[in-house]
């Protein structure tokens, strides 16, 4: 067993890859904290700390090793591959470690399978934290949005840890504990989904201005950076700017027309748009822009349609100036609805899963260190502190007076974009959305009508409580409170 003078760590980090090394070093730089490190490979742990000898980083070439060096409750955050290493190195620190200890998943983990893990951690009488970390390498490095999960116990000694290596926006650091098992998790995942409809839609908003007005990129850089002074102002307007100003060495060419348009992608937006589904809740732009990426991955498919008609006329616009106004309010309106939609799944995923998820209190964390970090966000917390019971974040006062002033040029953008043939998903899909939801009836009743036909599914109706069906195949007469299945 270790003695108190070998247990100096107050935190560990296991997994010395960027993203574990940056978030090391991050921890080491704080007051207070003193980091133990281990990495599978050692070769990687003798690589950081002889890169880094101000950090004081006490290294392990074992797992036991590095138990030993931490102080009780021991404290370790893992930043390995998601899926089969994380599960393998839970186990293995299961091993070593004793109740009230704590393990840390800091990696991009499904929260289900994080809801899994907990349970059967909790089971040795160990903590395990399921962790949102958001900002990438720099923001591990400098500052990132953290999402823990996990118990109250857990939090008691992680939050001073925590705090002390988030990011800071208004003088707040960006991290609270977001609920229990899965909780964290959930939010990051919805996070990154909310950043995929951010990507989708300035992408669409570029491809507009370019096609309809004949700017360059550079010029169209010059409208992002002013829209960057105003509402839209956020972390990925402002590298939209810089990444249209970019010229290639090689060619003199702006960069964007260089790189292949075909878009990757991790997994996690994909995840955002599956759990919604199994949620019930409708999160379109996200999913779009999800099958936006898709779509543009499909090299064959895209050269074997390039032959299929399009308008018979070139679209170009006859006030570019006004056009640009209206893709910027088309632009800010979809925004909202994106994350209106994101936090509908976070309230539906909080009651299906039992989390006290405070919805203001995420807003807040994502205003520093993360890729959506938006002066934006403040308008959300402003309106949850408001209305915690919000139905839909996109009816508060201050949502709906910009989308009223928004709407008559988002609706000019869609027909822009169909009359040209130009593919604006996100938008269109978002303008749907906000029509089908102020709609005072949907053709939802008819839905209903055919899956009564076909299947006998039942319906209810508008003037009497109930449940009914039609015997269609019969007299067709409706009955009433039948279970046909």
């Amino acid at each position: 067993m270790a003695t108190a003078k070998e247990a100096q760590a107050n935190i560990g980090v296991v997994g010395l890859a960027v993203m574990g090394s940056n978030l090391a070093r991050n921890l080491a730089s704080r007051a207070g904290n003193t980091v133990a490190v281990y990495n599978r490979t050692y070769e990687k742990t003798d690589t950081l700390v002889s890169e880094h000898p101000e950090a004081g980083f006490v290294p392990s070439k074992s797992l036991q090793e590095f138990a030993d060096s931490l102080r009780r409750p021991r404290a370790a955050i893992i930043m390995v591959k998601a899926g089969a290493p994380t599960d393998a190195v839970i186990n293995q620190l299961v091993e070593v470690f004793e109740p009230g200890d704590i393990i840390v998943d800091g990696g991009n983990a499904l929260f289900t399978d994080t809801i899994r893990r907990e349970k059967a951690v909790r089971e040795t009488g160990i903590n395990f934290v399921g962790t949102g970390i958001s900002g990438g390498e720099e923001g591990a490095l400098k500052g990132p949005s953290i999402m823990p999960g996990g118990s109250a116990e857990a939090w008691e000694t992680l939050g001073p840890i925590l705090t002390s290596i988030a990011a800071v926006a208004e003088g707040e650091p960006c991290v609270t504990h977001v609920g229990t098992d899965g909780a964290g998790h959930v939010v990051k995942m919805i996070h990154t989904g909310i950043e995929y409809a951010d990507m989708q839609l300035i992408g669409e908003a570029y491809d507009l201005i370019r096609r309809g007005t004949g700017k360059s990129p550079a010029e169209i850089a010059d409208i992002f950076e002013e829209w960057n002074r105003g509402e839209l102002e956020s972390y990925l307007i402002e590298i939209t700017a810089e990444v249209l100003r970019q010229v290639d060495a090689e060619t003199g060419r702006p960069l964007v027309d260089v790189i292949l348009d075909q878009a990757g992608a991790k997994g996690t937006g994909a995840w955002t748009v599956q759990t919604a589904l199994d949620l019930g809740i409708p999160v379109s732009g996200i999913a779009e822009a999800v099958f936006a990426r898709s779509l543009s991955s499909k090299p064959d498919q895209r050269a074997a349609a390039s032959g299929l008609p399009g308008p018979a006329e070139e679209w170009t616009v006859d006030d570019p100036d006004g056009f640009v106004e209206d893709v910027r309010r088309a632009l800010y309106a979809s925004k909202i609805v994106a994350y209106s939609q994101g936090f509908d799944e976070i309230v539906a995923g909080a009651e299906q899963y039992g989390w006290d998820i405070k919805k203001g209190e995420i807003a807040k964390i994502w205003r520093g260190g993360c890729i959506i970090r938006a002066q934006f966000l403040n308008r959300i917390t402003d309106a949850y502190e408001e209305n915690s019971g919000l139905v839909a974040l996109l009816t508060a006062p201050y949502f709906r007076e910009a989308l009223t002033g928004a709407e008559p040029a988002w609706r000019r953008v869609v027909i822009a974009a169909v009359q040209g043939g130009i593919p604006a998903p996100a938008f269109s899909s978002s303008l749907a959305y906000y029509d089908g939801l102020r709609a005072d009836r949907l053709p939802a009743a008819l839905t209903q009508g055919l899956r009564d036909f076909f299947g006998a599914h039942t319906y209810k109706r508008i003037d009497k409580e109930g449940t009914f069906h039609t015997l269609w195949s019969g007299d067709r007469t409706e009955i009433e409170g039948v279970d046909t299945h």
